[in-house]
C-alpha cells in the first residue's frame, strides 16, 4: 500500500518563538540508499513523493535567530505523525513524550501502562513526540537544525 505525503501533513513542529525572531522551518526526506555502478551505496535524501511502508525518512528543523538579541528559553516540540514510527534522533539533548505530549522525559524514564494496569518500560516504537529546549540562547543571528528519524508504518 503507498502513501502520499505532503510536506505539511507529516511536520507540525511547535515552538516557544523567543520573542517571535526565532524562524522555524521544517522538511522530511526520504532516506535511500543508491548503489553505483562499481557496486557502492550512498545514501541520498530524497524530497518526498509516493513512500511505501518500511521507507526511512528525516525530518529536520532548521532554527534561526533573525533578532538583534539573544533568544532564550527557546523549546522546539514536533509530534510523531500516527502514520509514522519513531527510530531515533541525530540531535542531542531531545526528550520524549509517549502519551501525546502530556508528559516529556528520558526514553529510559517513560512508561506505557497497559489496559490491565501493568507497565512496561517506553519503547522507540512508543514515541509519539520529541522535543529540544535549549539550555543555551541562540545568539543573534545564529541558527542550526535538529533532526529525528521514522519509519514508515
Amino acid at each position: 500500500m503507498k502513501l502520499f505525503l505532503t510536506l505539511l501533513a507529516f511536520l507540525l513542529p511547535s515552538a516557544a518563538l523567543a520573542q517571535n525572531q526565532v524562524s522555524l522551518t521544517s522538511e522530511v526526506f526520504v532516506e535511500r540508499t543508491v548503489t553505483d555502478a562499481n557496486g557502492v551505496g550512498r545514501v541520498s535524501l530524497e524530497a518526498p513523493g509516493v513512500v511505501t511502508p518500511g521507507d526511512h525518512l528525516v525530518f529536520v528543523l532548521s532554527y534561526r535567530n533573525n533578532g538583534a538579541a539573544p533568544a532564550s528559553d527557546f523549546v522546539v516540540s514536533n509530534p510523531i505523525p500516527d502514520s509514522v514510527v519513531f527510530d531515533g534522533t541525530d540531535s542531542p539533548g531531545a526528550v520524549y513524550s509517549v502519551d501525546g505530549g502530556r508528559n516529556w522525559g528520558a526514553l529510559a524514564a517513560l512508561t506505557i501502562r497497559a489496559a490491565d494496569g501493568s507497565s512496561r518500560p517506553a519503547a522507540l516504537a512508543d514515541v509519539t513526540g520529541v522535543r529540544w529546549r535549549f539550555a543555551q540562547a541562540i545568539a543573534a543571528g545564529s541558527g542550526g537544525q535538529l533532526r529525528f528519524r521514522g519509519i514508515v508504518k
